[in-house]
């Protein structure tokens, strides 16, 4: 696909905010209202999370945004954008810090910088009765500084950030355009030709891939090599017990 990813998406509205509660909670209350996909940027939350509703402090400089749509298709389609997301990523950060820039996707959506983790992404539907009116697509990134150990859940993967890793200095708004834009082409890729070149895609940026790695689901703990997601984006584990598909789980190296 091409690497030109300057220009903002046609179609594709954009709300630069000071502060808000949070990003996805702004997308929510302005979802009924948008004639078409929309982008909001703020520029501090007073109340994020991430997964799981974990709390996620936001230090100054750093990026958060949320980009709310209509989704084709049901819930199994919906969630898949979290793959596309977590690779439009990839390439708006590749684009901005250039090809010696180490970067890779760890299942399901983190993306990590030099090995250490500098995004996360958080999917949201909205709608009633099983049917989707929008789905939220809440994007935090490391730009200016990683948030202190003492935020972190026991065993989780150590963030850096951009500034920490490469001396650049990279704000919200100039990231904004390119992940806009590398979000539009990669959904329009999804839309038309299905998961296929997304899965393609996304595995070739993957972590860890054919190494072994812990899943840890509410209840179970798995260990095994990764060797693969499926077309419904599950990790595949070879463990001692033969193939397992994951369908949702934290990962540890």
């Amino acid at each position: 696909m091409s690497t030109d990813l300057g220009t903002w998406p046609e179609g594709v509205a954009r709300h630069v905010l000071a502060r808000v509660e949070t990003t996805m909670a702004e997308a929510s209350r302005l979802a009924p209202h948008l004639a078409g996909p929309a982008w909001i940027l703020a520029h501090e939350q007073t109340a994020a999370r991430g997964r799981r509703g974990r709390p996620w402090r936001m230090p100054p400089g750093n990026f958060a945004a949320t980009l709310v749509f209509h989704p084709p298709g049901g819930p199994a389609h919906a969630a898949l954008y979290s793959f596309v997301a977590a690779l439009a990523l990839d390439e708006a950060l590749g684009y901005l810090l250039g090809p010696a820039a180490r970067l890779s996707i760890k299942w399901p959506n983190d993306v990590l910088l030099n090995g250490g983790k500098i995004a996360g992404i958080l999917l949201e539907s909205l709608g009633i009765g099983g049917q989707i009116s929008h789905l939220t697509v809440g994007i935090g990134v490391n730009l200016a500084a990683a948030p202190p150990p003492a935020d972190l859940e026991p065993g989780a993967m150590a963030p850096v950030s951009v500034a920490g890793e490469t001396g650049l200095t990279i704000t919200p708004e100039e990231l904004l355009t390119p992940l806009a834009a590398a979000f539009d082409r990669r959904a329009r890729q999804f839309e038309t030709y299905g998961f296929a070149p997304i899965r393609t895609a996304w595995l070739a940026r993957a972590a860890r891939l054919g190494e072994k790695v812990i899943a840890r689901t509410t209840t179970e703990t798995h260990e095994g090599v990764f060797e693969t997601i499926d077309e419904s984006g599950a990790m595949i584990l070879r463990t001692a017990h033969g193939p397992r598909a994951i369908a949702a789980a934290d990962v540890f190296f």
